[in-house]
């Protein structure tokens, strides 16, 4: 119970007193000033790494080697809230989100992740979703890399649904690599607890693949695409 009475604290009064920075950053962004990536970069992924500290979590990354140079599509599972921080500060920097519409109304978080390179999406419209696809390639034509959860949910568990078909043609279209991440075991720090919001401490594997070059599939390995990235994800999955 401290711990995770410690850890919201914490969590929001970093976002208070980063109020004042946060705002700098915004004139930085009205002013297209060439240095405003990088500091946002820094500073998100420290604030992504103490939300780990500090839940006690101990994480193992696999595969860096694999991080492609340019754009990419991070496909993840999704076990449970802390996957956000964890693939913020697991890959070769960090990266915009794939995100619910919803999230874009929560006004601080909102301003941090539109200057992460966020992309918001309206679920609830197939034309918004077509619309989301087209911005999301353009993105990654940027040169913006996105992290995706293509099953849309937290599973709670080692399980994992099916992958929508979104994120891929995201990729596709923008002829970035797709590169699968296997996250394993932080559904342990707080969904698989009784109550489903303690948080406990818990060991983490991330696994990065080698990554899927879109531009070269055929049309039929693009159809499989979800399939197949998914099978991959699932093969470093210990349970």
């Amino acid at each position: 119970m401290l711990r995770t009475a410690i850890w919201f604290i914490y969590f929001w009064l970093y976002l208070i007193l980063l109020l004042p920075l946060l705002f700098w950053y915004w004139r930085l962004e009205l002013r297209h000033d060439p240095r405003l990536d990088a500091k946002v970069d820094r500073k998100v992924y420290h604030w992504a790494r103490r939300m780990i500290w500090a839940a006690g979590m101990k994480t193992t990354v696999v595969g860096k080697e694999n991080l492609p140079q340019g754009a990419a599509v991070f496909i993840a599972n999704h076990q449970g809230n802390f996957d956000i921080p964890l693939m913020l500060s697991s890959l070769d920097r960090t990266h915009g989100l794939l995100a619910k519409q919803e999230l874009g109304r929560i006004p601080i978080l909102r301003l941090w992740m539109r200057l992460l390179h966020c992309l918001f999406v309206d679920r609830s419209s197939p034309r918004a979703g077509v619309e989301s696809i087209a911005r999301g390639a353009e993105m990654l034509k940027a040169g913006h890399s996105l992290i995706i959860f293509p099953e849309g949910t937290r599973s709670r568990s080692s399980a994992m649904g099916e992958f929508k078909g979104g994120a891929f043609r995201i990729a596709s279209k923008s002829k970035a690599p797709v590169v699968p991440v296997t996250i394993d075991g932080s559904y342990r720090a707080m969904e698989a607890n009784p109550t489903g919001w303690l948080i406990r401490p818990a060991h983490v594997t991330v696994t990065i693949h080698p990554p899927i070059e879109t531009a070269s599939l055929s049309r039929e390995e693009l159809r499989d695409l979800p399939e197949t990235t998914r099978s991959i994800i699932a093969s470093a999955l210990r349970g």
